[in-house]
């Protein structure tokens, strides 16, 4: 059922499945725990009529840890299309806050992995999934702050148009609003931090694969999709992540052998920056900003262009780990000083409560762009042995962010009242 534009949205104490949930599953299958077991388990339940919505959900959350994207989102298009709303595991008896987070239904990185940054906190999350053929309920679920957690992936967009359609008339305090969310995608974000002092941030083409292969013969010339655009360039199939798609084109040639190896149909195009240093060795940063506020995530070394943090060998070399430590230990009078008319100027045109950064300083010392995110991971599962400097900078992170929610409900009650 969906509101009528005149009607005030009220909320009703909510009916929860409860679930195992993202960050504990997510953490097992990262430890390497085997979770056929489990997985066989939670089918034993479907198979004899016995399984609850939270155990259906955690069963999509498994098949897709295991490797099964199409079972694991077949089985969540199921569970969801009975049951929306769901509780993760709280770590007070008598939480001090009820956040409802507004989610749609996606792969299991298409949302923000928000139960990370609240498992230790005391404050009870509700999952809310925003279906667009059932509505958002009325009235909503009770809570102290809402929160939109879905991305700004095309499969996301009914979702978000139908919570952009009620915010006006939302209850409580709404962070991350979803028209903030999308001007998250690639070809967007570039456009609104243009100009941005002391920030470098490519422009982001789309490129039907008709258009790259008429590159790839001679037959259309790359200024003819945009005149910034010059080999190298790098390409990405649409809507991918995880650097998925992702390579250095250097000729026309190159384009020729991309395509032969990748279906899809369509593409961002942007110009390569060679960002390594002086040693030859590329850094990557994750900046998490919190409420306007950056924050240190992770630093990813290697010599290779194309890193993230998982082929960076971070775990096998203590000399990257101590650079990682440093970076971490120093950010607010260092990184973030050096950077801080940049990171101000993005924290303002992006506008969301919270978002992630993925970045790295060019050769003229500037902020290196590459995307920016509502739903990267931010954890702490990594080894307190080996980096035991993570775990404070994570909490620092945690605890910026249920502060976050808390100030904003108090400033929501003050204002109902």
């Amino acid at each position: 059922m969906q509101a009528d534009s005149n009607e005030r949205t009220g909320t009703t104490e909510p009916v929860c499945a409860d679930r195992i949930g993202f960050a504990k599953l997510t953490t097992m299958a990262f430890h390497g725990i085997d979770l056929r077991p489990l997985r066989d388990e939670l089918m034993a339940k479907v198979i004899d009529g016995t399984a609850g919505a939270g155990e259906g959900l955690d069963l999509s959350l498994i098949a897709q840890l295991l490797g099964d994207k199409q079972t694991g989102l077949s089985i969540q298009a199921e569970v969801v299309g009975f049951h929306q709303l769901f509780r993760s595991p709280c770590a007070m008896k008598q939480p001090k806050l009820r956040v409802l987070a507004l989610a749609a239904a996606i792969d299991m990185g298409g949302n923000t992995p928000i139960e990370f940054l609240l498992e230790e906190s005391g404050i009870e999350l509700l999952t809310l999934y925003v279906i667009p053929r059932i509505g958002l309920p009325l009235p909503l679920p009770d809570h102290d702050v809402a929160i939109v957690i879905a991305s700004d992936s095309r499969e996301c967009r009914d979702a978000l148009r139908m919570i952009d359609e009620m915010s006006s008339r939302w209850p409580r305090p709404l962070l991350n609003p979803p028209r903030m969310v999308c001007n998250l995608d690639r070809d967007k974000l570039h456009g609104l931090l243009r100009g941005v002092e002391g920030l470098e941030i490519p422009a982001t083409i789309y490129a039907s694969r008709a258009q790259l292969a008429g590159i790839a013969q001679s037959e259309v010339a790359l200024a003819e999709i945009a005149a910034e655009l010059r080999f190298p360039i790098i390409a990405r199939p649409h809507g991918s992540h995880a650097g998925v798609g992702l390579a250095k084109l250097d000729d026309p040639a190159a384009i020729d052998r991309y395509l032969a190896e990748r279906p899809e149909q369509e593409f961002f195009l942007s110009r390569f920056v060679d960002y390594a240093a002086e040693d030859g060795l590329f850094r990557k940063y994750r900046i998490v900003f919190v409420a306007g506020r950056p924050y240190a995530c992770h630093m990813a070394i290697a010599a290779r262009w194309d890193i993230w943090y998982l082929n960076a060998g971070m775990s096998d070399n203590a000399a990257k780990r101590l650079e990682e430590e440093t970076f971490m230990r120093t950010f607010e009078f260092g990184f973030a000083r050096r950077h801080a008319t940049a990171l101000a100027g993005m924290a303002e045109r992006i506008g969301l409560d919270y978002f992630t950064v993925d970045c790295a300083e060019n050769r003229q010392g500037e902020l290196l762009i590459f995307e920016a995110d509502n739903t990267a991971v931010v954890h702490n599962m990594d080894s307190p042995e080996i980096f035991p400097y993570k775990a404070p900078q994570m909490r620092k992170i945690f605890e910026a962010f249920a502060a976050m929610l808390c100030s904003r409900a108090v400033s929501g009650r003050e204002h109902a009242a």
